[in-house]
């Protein structure tokens, strides 16, 4: 088996929620066997990175056999007297890794989570972002108008609603603006804000659910501590990446310092990263993103370095359905598995994105048990959907513009 064919899309989402663009790839094979792939990558333009990924696939796939992953991993991980981690490579990596194994799978005809060590959990426990219930794109002075994301009592509303369809654990991040430069001190008054609003959801849900306590690495460590002592009375699920994520020894300073577990991971890539993380205590709560991670193998190596530190895993996915149905194939394998991020119930364009949707029911999702990665692209809606860069200017959701 040899792969013979590489393919790309970037696909506009018009409804913003999980990205403004999807960057997938197909590999094929001499035996007409399809894999599919997705990026997590964002330091480029997209289409650049579709490219980067073809020529990736060229000096490294194409023409070999897509059983072969350590050795694709390697080839792809030293290319340029490199041998370091490099975000966007491990995106391009990423992304045809996971079309690999989709394609090892269906050879299989096992899922690819039977390949792995085997199927540990049923299903599988998710949250979901406070996205509103209506609407794709917000006004340009967002911080001046009332949303989900600085009204106390809009978010223990929309937190509520999503109670009702079935989850149990919901994520939102109040903090005050993301920033570029190196981490700042909270102004009271988005400490006052955070608190009022992880207060105001946690009366309104009780014990039902767990709270998700999201940032993106804008704080100093004693800026960090500021705010979760505000917090910690709510016992939130975790205090996410609270500092930038250049120095886990800095956010090992926060972890040390309070009571609410630390995640982090979506931004960090292959094991020797999260090595670093482990090394110092840093964080009990792993969070990789499998379009950037290294991919599934790579992810995999990561949670059982994890597992033997009783840390655990929490697949991060602000992507599309690929990398959410790899996210799907890893945990359902991972001991240490704690909760899945969920795009909503993977409904909506997600949905439409696929031939057949991501099961989910009651809060869970539930692992397909066709082979490969269990979910297969719709290339129609791919190719009626490109990106030309001018849609959503702005999200909805509180993620940084990638």
């Amino acid at each position: 088996m040899k792969i013979t064919d590489v393919k790309t899309w970037v696909v506009g989402n018009e409804a913003g929620f999980g990205g403004r663009y999807f960057i997938f790839v197909k590999l094929t094979t001499d035996g007409n066997v399809v894999g599919y792939g997705e990026a997590y990558s964002a330091t480029f333009d997209p289409h650049l990175t579709a490219k980067l990924i073809e020529d990736c696939a060229s000096r490294y796939l194409v023409g070999r056999d897509p059983h072969d992953i350590e050795t694709f991993f390697r080839n792809a991980y030293s290319s340029g007297f490199s041998q370091r981690p490099d975000i966007t490579m491990m995106g391009c990596v990423s992304a045809l890794e996971i079309a690999c194994w989709d394609i090892i799978g269906k050879e299989a005809g096992k899922p690819v989570y039977k390949l792995l060590g085997g199927q540990v959990h049923e299903t599988l426990r998710t949250y979901t972002y406070l996205y509103p219930k209506t609407g794709s794109v917000v006004p340009a002075d967002i911080a001046n108008q009332k949303n989900v994301y600085n009204d106390p009592d809009m978010a223990a509303a929309c937190a509520l609603e999503y109670l009702a369809e079935g989850f149990n654990a919901v994520k939102f991040d109040p903090a005050g603006p993301y920033t570029i430069y190196d981490g700042h001190q909270p102004r009271l008054i988005d400490i006052d804000l955070s608190e009022r609003m992880v207060k105001a959801v946690r009366e309104a849900v009780g014990t039902r659910a767990d709270i998700l306590f999201g940032t993106h690495g804008q704080f100093t460590a004693s800026g960090a501590l500021r705010m979760a002592r505000a917090l910690e009375k709510y016992d939130p699920l975790w205090f996410e990446e609270p500092v930038p994520p250049d120095m886990p020894e800095v956010m090992a300073e926060v972890a040390r310092g309070t009571s609410i577990p630390i995640s982090t991971g979506e931004r960090l890539t292959t094991k020797w990263e999260f090595a670093r993380i482990i090394e110092h205590r840093a964080a009990s709560i792993l969070q990789p993103d499998l379009g950037r991670s290294g991919g599934i193998l790579e992810t995999k190596k990561i949670a059982a370095m994890a597992e033997a530190f009783h840390i655990q895993v929490a697949p991060h996915c602000y992507c599309g359905p690929i990398v959410a149905a790899a996210n799907v194939q890893l945990a359902t394998t991972l001991p240490n598995f704690l909760i899945l991020e969920a795009i909503k119930q993977f409904d909506g364009f997600h949905e439409t994105l696929l031939k057949k949707k991501i099961g989910w029911q009651d809060g869970h999702v539930i692992p397909s048990k066709e082979p490969g990665l269990g979910v297969e692209l719709n290339e129609d809606v791919c190719d009626a959907n490109p990106w030309s860069g001018s849609q959503l200017h702005l999200s909805m959701v509180p993620e940084p513009i990638r």
